[in-house]
């Protein structure tokens, strides 16, 4: 009896022996070697594959400095979505700073309330002000490109100047274009007769005054030869109608009216917002809601050797207002002012073979001028249109995640079974049961 005992004494311990050492080898493997298993429906919490080939390619460190104030729930956002990236790349470095400790560099970085993250690889920098997955990624893709690009603004004729520090002039863009890589050069076509070859993008700004026949030559020429244009044109501007007719673009007479603007604190109605984007490559995934200042409406000829599609448009309420815009205004149907959904921006393209060849053209030259680049997502959108013009536009489209089935939808029905059945119904039958057992055992 007493072998019997020792043995099954010998056994336990044994067993006990065993298992505590399998415990302590699985918490050695776990603490050296980690594993993660995403079991959300649709793989919400794993970068997509495009995101961790494009981490596999980038061959130096990351560096995401987070202008957020201490705070703002969003830091805790931000730091689990950049440990997903440098779960694939170790060397991506996260900085928090608050940027109330340092307003210059807020001034200067134009930081809003909601804050700022500036993404730097390799001495270049990217600007996000929304971040997810995919706006971080195409960051980076953005960042990892190393050709540079050249831009040539037409000048010579009172337009806004890229190296001007003028409200109107474009100096603060073509700072944001330099450390993308894209140099923007002014060219006077009276002292260049010709377009230079390595020109990606001709920029033409509403000149204050009429360009030569010889200078008109020359762009429709280059037009021809399907050379990338963007033409930013202005209300009652009439220096560029040779260029307008030879893309089939007409404008309406008047300035676009848009009574919304005042629910953003917009006292001016010709200011243009825009928070709806029409699908085309230039504003997919555009969230920011971006500011035009007196626009124009723009319509397309209806036999056109290019292929139109509207890519900015107004708010059904809006209109053209054909007399000074001051005091109270309203539309007058029976004028020539048009009412609607308003065409205010137009890309055009062609193809040509080998290439496509890429136009875009807005009614408004000011938003991105130095005094209104700031607003909301002007920069944002600047940025998307010369990638695009440039064929630069190889932005990593990745859907974004949301769980599934997170909202649950109850019939009024449904909704009062409930309340009832919380109210009424459970309480009753505690009381109920607990009365029946009361009464069992006190008849016993």
């Amino acid at each position: 009896m007493k072998s019997l005992l020792k043995s099954t004494h010998l056994k336990n311990l044994t067993i006990t022996v065993t298992v505590l050492i399998l415990l302590g080898s699985l918490a050695f493997l776990t603490h050296r070697y980690q594993t993660e298993t995403d079991l959300t429906v649709n793989a919400r919490n794993t970068l997509s594959p495009a995101s961790f080939k494009l981490l596999e390619a980038l061959d130096a460190p990351i560096h995401v400095s987070a202008y957020v104030r201490p705070a703002l729930p969003i830091r805790q956002q931000i730091t689990q979505l950049i440990e997903r990236y440098q779960h694939y790349k170790t060397d991506i470095k996260l900085e928090f700073i608050d940027p109330e400790t340092d307003p210059e560099t807020a001034r200067v970085l134009n930081i809003g309330s909601q804050g700022l993250i500036v993404v730097a690889y390799k001495g270049r920098t990217e600007k996000i002000k929304f971040l997810d997955e995919s706006s971080f990624t195409n960051a980076l893709l953005q960042l990892s490109h190393s050709s540079q690009r050249w831009v040539s603004f037409l000048a010579g004729h009172g337009e806004r100047s890229p190296e001007g520090v003028a409200n109107f002039d474009f100096g603060t863009f073509s700072k944001e274009l330099a450390r993308r890589n894209i140099n923007a050069q002014s060219l006077n076509l009276a002292q260049v007769a010709s377009i230079p070859d390595n020109t990606s993008l001709l920029v033409l700004t509403a000149p204050s005054v009429p360009l030569l026949s010889g200078e008109i030559t020359i762009i429709q020429d280059y037009i021809k030869q399907g050379g990338n244009l963007l033409l930013l044109t202005d209300p009652k501007n009439e220096h560029l109608s040779a260029i307008e007719q030879q893309l089939g673009i007409a404008k309406l007479a008047g300035v676009v009216v848009d009574t919304s603007s005042s629910l953003y604190g917009i006292d001016d109605p010709s200011f243009v917002l825009v928070s709806e984007y029409n699908r085309h490559p230039v504003t997919k995934g555009m969230q920011s809601i971006t500011v035009y200042p007196v626009n124009s409406a723009l319509t397309i000829a209806k036999k056109t050797e290019f292929t139109a599609e509207p890519l900015l448009k107004t708010i059904e309420q809006a209109w053209t207002e054909l007399d000074e815009i001051k005091g109270k205004i309203k539309f007058d149907k029976d004028t020539e002012e048009v009412s609607g959904s308003l065409t205010i921006g137009m890309a055009l393209s062609r193809n040509l073979g080998k290439t496509e060849q890429r136009i875009v053209v807005l009614g408004d030259g000011d938003f991105l001028s130095n005094t209104f680049l700031g607003n909301v997502g002007n920069l944002e959108m600047g940025l998307r249109l010369f990638n695009w013009l440039t064929h630069d536009d190889q932005f990593i489209d990745i859907p974004v995640k949301v769980a599934a089935d997170n909202k649950l939808q109850l019939s009024t029905t449904a909704i009062a079974i409930i309340g009832l059945g919380f109210l009424f119904v459970i309480p009753f039958g505690l009381i109920a049961s607990g009365f029946f057992i009361w009464r069992k055992r006190k008849r016993r």
